[in-house]
C-alpha cells in the first residue's frame, strides 16, 4: 500500500524518466538523450500540427475555407509543418515494426525538408544497431501516453515541462560532461531572480541548452508580463548542444532565430557583433586556456586591460560588457579564483573594473552545484549604470556607485545525491530578496554577519580589490540554542543515505557485469 502510494504522488516527469531509462539498456546516455529528447520534440510538433489541422479541416470563423494541407496556414501561425508520413499518429501506428528506427530518421528528415528553420538540428539516430526497434516501439508507445486526454494546448505545456525535466536528468547521468550542455536549474533561476528580465534583449553568448532562456520568459509570464516585450539572442560553439537549444526553445513556443552556431565561438567569431543587450545571463566554461587570446591580443573589446591568454575569464567579463546597453545588467557565473587572481594582469583588471563602478553585487555559491566541476564558483551582477539605473519595468534604482553588495550563501542548498546540491526556493528568494532590497530606494536591506555585507569602495581598495564575500561578511554570530543532537541525526541521515545510494549504484553495476556476461 505504502508502494502504491509513492507511486501515486511520484510526478509524471519522473514516473516517466524511470520508465524511459528503463529501456535504455546498453546505451551511454549521452547518445540516449538524443533519442528520447527528439521524440518527445517531435510528439510537440505533431500535436501542435494536428491542434491547428483540426481547425482548419472544420472551416469556422476565421478558418472558414483554408486548406489544412496548405503549408502557409501554418507558417502564418509559428506552427511546424508536419508531412503525414512523420505525424505522431504514424509512427504510433508503426512502433512495432522492426524498421521503426528508419521510419523515425525518415520523419525527421522529412520535418526538416519543410521546415528551414530546423534544417541540421533534429537527430536522426533512430535506426542504429544498438537501439532495439521493440525498445524505440516501447518508448514511442511512452511518449504517447504524455498528457493523454488533455487539451492539446495543455499538452504542449506538458511536453515541455517533461522536455525541461529530462535534459536536466540526462545531465546528471552523465556527470562531468553533462554540465557542458546544462546548468542546474537552481543557478539559473537564481540568476533570473536577482536580474529581473521584464523587457528587452536577452543575450547568452554561451547559451548551452538554452536554459538561461526558457527561465527568461517564465520570469516574464510569472511576473504577468508579455513574453513578445523580450527577444533573444544567443551562440554555441558545440553543433550537438546547439541543436538541444533549438528543440528546447521551439518546444517552450520561443523564437530561436537569433540563437546561432559556429565552431570557432563567441571570442573569434562573435554572432552577434553589433548587438546591445538590456540583460546578459550567462554560464561560460571555466578557467579555458586555449580560447585563442593570442590571436586577439589588440581587440576593441578589452577596454579594461588585456585578458591573459592562458585564462578566458576576464575576456568573459569583458566580452558581456562590451554587449550591454548603457543601462544593461549582467549576471553571470565565474570560477571563484577570479574574485581574488593576480595572474597576468588579472588583478589590475578586477581593479579597473571596480573604479569604474561597474560590479554591483557578488555572490558565494555553496559546492557540488555544477555537474562538470568541483571548482567553487560565484556569480557575478554587473550593471552598466548604478548612478541613476531603471529596470525595464521602469522602477527606479538607487545609486550604488560607492559600494558593492557581498552576498555569502555558502551555507545554503542541500543534497539531491552525493555527489550535487541544490538551492530550494526559499534559498533562492533569500538571496534575491537581499540584493532587491539592497539596490531598491525603499528597500528594507541591512547587513547580516556571516551572509550579506554593503561593503564601500574605500573598504575593497584596502583589501587590495579582492572580491571573496567572505572577507566583508565576517563570520556568522554563534546561535546560542545551537541543537548538538538535531545536528548530529541530520548528519547521520544523511550519511546513510549516502550508504545507501552507494550500495544501490553497486548493485546496478553487478547487475550490468551479470548481464554483459549473458549477452557474451
Amino acid at each position: 500500500m505504502a508502494k502504491q502510494k509513492e507511486i501515486q504522488e511520484e510526478s509524471l516527469e519522473k514516473q516517466l524518466w524511470k520508465s524511459a531509462d528503463k529501456l535504455r539498456k546498453n546505451i551511454d546516455a549521452a547518445e540516449y538523450k538524443h533519442v528520447v529528447l527528439g521524440l518527445i520534440f517531435l510528439k510537440y510538433i505533431s500535436d501542435a500540427f494536428e491542434e491547428l489541422y483540426d481547425k482548419l479541416k472544420a472551416g469556422e470563423g476565421e478558418y472558414a475555407g483554408a486548406d489544412p494541407e496548405d503549408k502557409d496556414e501554418y507558417k502564418a501561425e509559428n506552427v511546424f509543418f508536419v508531412p503525414a508520413d512523420a505525424r505522431w499518429s504514424h509512427l504510433q501506428a508503426h512502433a512495432k515494426q522492426p524498421t521503426i528506427g528508419k521510419t523515425v530518421d525518415e520523419a525527421m528528415d522529412a520535418i526538416e525538408k519543410e521546415n528551414t528553420s530546423l534544417k541540421g538540428v533534429l537527430p536522426k539516430v533512430y535506426a542504429r544497431q544498438n537501439l532495439d526497434p521493440t525498445s524505440l516501439g516501447e518508448l514511442i508507445d511512452l511518449i504517447s501516453n504524455i498528457a493523454l486526454g488533455d487539451a492539446k494546448s495543455r499538452s504542449a505545456d506538458v511536453l515541455g515541462h517533461v522536455f525541461e525535466y529530462f535534459l536536466g536528468e540526462f545531465a546528471l547521468a552523465e556527470g562531468k560532461k553533462g554540465g557542458q550542455f546544462y546548468t542546474p536549474r537552481s543557478v539559473v533561476e537564481l540568476l533570473v531572480e536577482m536580474l529581473e528580465p521584464y523587457k528587452g534583449r536577452v543575450l547568452d553568448p554561451c547559451c548551452g541548452s538554452g536554459g538561461m532562456f526558457v527561465q527568461s520568459e517564465k520570469f516574464v509570464t510569472e511576473h504577468q508580463g508579455k513574453i513578445n516585450d523580450i527577444s533573444i539572442y544567443g551562440q554555441e560553439s558545440n553543433q550537438t548542444t546547439w541543436r538541444l537549444a533549438k528543440m528546447n526553445l521551439a518546444i517552450r513556443g520561443i523564437d530561436s532565430s537569433q540563437v546561432k552556431w559556429n565552431n570557432e565561438g563567441s571570442f573569434l567569431n562573435d554572432a552577434h557583433k553589433d548587438l546591445k543587450a538590456d540583460y546578459i545571463i550567462a554560464n561560460p566554461p571555466f578557467n579555458v586556456s586555449d580560447w585563442s587570446g593570442d590571436l586577439l591580443r589588440k581587440d576593441g573589446r578589452w577596454q579594461y586591460g588585456t585578458p591573459p591568454t592562458g585564462n578566458a575569464n576576464y575576456a568573459w567579463i569583458q566580452h558581456f560588457i562590451y554587449h550591454l546597453t548603457p543601462s544593461g545588467l549582467a549576471g553571470f557565473v565565474l570560477a571563484k579564483g577570479a574574485l581574488t587572481s593576480k595572474t597576468s594582469g588579472e588583478g589590475e583588471i578586477r581593479k579597473a573594473l571596480v573604479e569604474a563602478g561597474l560590479i554591483d553585487c557578488i555572490v558565494n555559491l555553496p559546492a557540488k552545484l555544477f555537474l562538470n566541476t568541483q571548482i567553487p564558483a560565484s556569480l557575478w551582477f554587473m550593471s552598466r549604470n548604478r548612478a541613476n539605473g531603471t529596470l525595464s519595468n521602469g522602477s527606479r534604482l538607487r545609486n550604488r556607485t560607492n559600494e558593492i553588495l557581498f552576498i555569502d550563501a555558502r551555507n545554503m542548498g542541500h543534497l539531491i545525491n552525493r555527489r550535487t546540491r541544490e538551492l530550494s526556493a526559499d534559498d533562492i528568494q533569500t538571496i534575491a530578496d537581499t540584493y532587491h532590497n539592497w539596490r531598491n530606494p525603499n528597500g528594507d536591506y541591512e547587513d547580516i554577519k556571516g551572509f550579506c555585507n554593503a561593503a564601500p569602495i574605500e573598504r575593497v581598495k584596502e583589501l587590495d580589490y579582492v572580491l571573496t564575500p567572505g572577507r566583508y561578511v565576517g563570520l556568522a554570530e554563534e546561535e546560542d540554542d545551537f541543537d548538538f543532537a538535531e545536528r548530529f541525526n541530520s548528519l547521520k541521515a544523511e550519511f546513510e543515505s549516502q550508504l545507501k545510494e552507494e550500495a544501490e549504484l553497486n548493485q546496478r553495476i553487478l547487475e550490468n557485469l551479470a548481464k554483459v556476461k549473458i549477452d557474451g
